[in-house]
């Protein structure tokens, strides 16, 4: 079997653009990666020609080969854009070899630990207040009795645990984006509301969990971790270049923290866990992928950390995530987007099973879905 053909395809996310790669191969298998960014679409596409002239002609089944001899061509300019395009090479790569062996990923990584995931709704609240356009049907968050009854929505679908991002309810709603990163009052008043009012309505029937992304500094994400310290957090996640930083943040706390989303190999990884500086590690496959993936979940186990996969994106890319959570011993939860774009659930084949607030593992060969590709190309990018 050899690869003939390598693709970077592109479908509007709205506020995202969906990035997947597919490779073809000269016996008609064909597979899918997902590595969607926010803001490098078209710079993941070069980087996947660019690998082109060193993966055209190629065995896909020689993984592990193939994933070495990128890292090789890239290995003057490591991380970046770079990473997220050889990760979904690789991962398409896997999805081949899956559906060569007529398995499940996971029977490939040594079978499944669990045969369901626990999910938790991610960006619960975000989407509506940013983007109301897109849920004509649901709620406007007008006011916290909005937010109470979000709440309360998340427990009656079935979820037992749910992230939200700062977000303040009015006409219209909108999300604290906070670039300076400085604090000041209002802000922690703001997300003081938000927590106690989302607490009031889930009582202990679900998890919360609260993302602040880049926005603060180390003082500013302390001020923040106290208040909400007294509704009982899953986590708060924050991004923190700097793991002697975000220890300092974890000690002066009670709330378990998440962090490293933005990082890449177990290199970037391996200060923050050596230094117990997170609670909970947080893994993107779409931009590291299986190999390294399961590296870093590796290593965070031996420092008895748990781990969760970064994911609020396509259907592929949940079940992508589904094959790593279902073979780490230490895993945690997967983040899964429930608001989305309106036509997410018609981009792939199939959209995940999720009951009672778990996610049960995909069946078919390879990751368990495909790309609709004439369903992507009713949705370009560029628009």
């Amino acid at each position: 079997m050899k690869i003939t053909k390598i693709t970077s395809i592109f479908c509007d996310g709205v506020w995202r653009v969906f990035t997947f790669v597919k490779v073809e191969t000269d016996e008609g298998l064909t597979g899918y990666g997902e590595c969607t960014d926010s803001a490098s679409a078209f710079g993941i596409a070069g980087c996947v020609r660019d690998m082109e002239r060193i993966l055209i002609g190629r065995n896909p089944l020689e993984v592990n080969k193939l994933q070495f001899e990128m890292y090789k061509h890239f290995q003057q300019n490591p991380g970046g854009i770079a990473q997220k395009a050889m990760a979904g090479v690789e991962v398409a790569l896997w999805d081949i070899k899956g559906k060569a062996a007529n398995l499940p990923l996971y029977e490939l990584f040594g079978g499944a630990i669990r045969d369901k995931i626990r999910v938790y709704w991610s960006h619960c609240g975000t989407y509506r207040a940013r983007y109301p356009q897109l849920y004509p049907d649901k709620p406007r968050l007008k006011t916290y009795d909005d937010i109470y009854n979000l709440g309360q929505e998340v427990v009656e679908r079935g979820y037992t645990a749910f992230k939200t991002n700062m977000v303040i309810p009015g006409e219209p709603g909108r999300v604290i984006a906070n670039p300076e990163q400085n604090i000041d009052v209002n802000i922690l008043k703001s997300v003081d509301n938000l927590i106690s009012t989302f607490r009031k309505a889930v009582g202990d029937k679900a998890d919360i969990l609260l993302d602040l992304n880049f926005h603060f500094k180390t003082s500013g994400f302390i001020q923040v971790a106290r208040v909400v310290e007294p509704y009982n957090l899953m986590w708060l996640e924050m991004d923190i270049y700097d793991p002697v930083a975000l220890l300092q943040l974890k000690e002066a706390t009670k709330v378990p923290i998440n962090s490293g989303e933005c990082l890449y190999t177990m290199k970037q990884y391996e200060p923050y866990l050596r230094r117990h500086a997170v609670d909970y590690c947080m893994i993107d496959l779409r931009w590291n992928g299986y190999i390294e993936s399961r590296r870093i979940a590796a290593m965070a186990d031996m420092y008895e950390i748990m781990a969760a996969p970064h994911n609020y994106v396509s259907h592929l890319s949940s079940f992508m995530c589904s094959h790593l959570c279902a073979t780490i011993p230490n895993f945690k939860i997967m983040e899964t987007d429930v608001d989305s774009v309106p036509w997410r659930d018609e981009i792939t084949t199939d959209v995940p099973e999720i009951k009672d607030g778990y996610m049960l593992l995909p069946k078919k060969p390879g990751i368990g879905t495909e790309l609709n590709e004439k369903e992507i190309a009713k949705h370009p990018w560029p628009k």
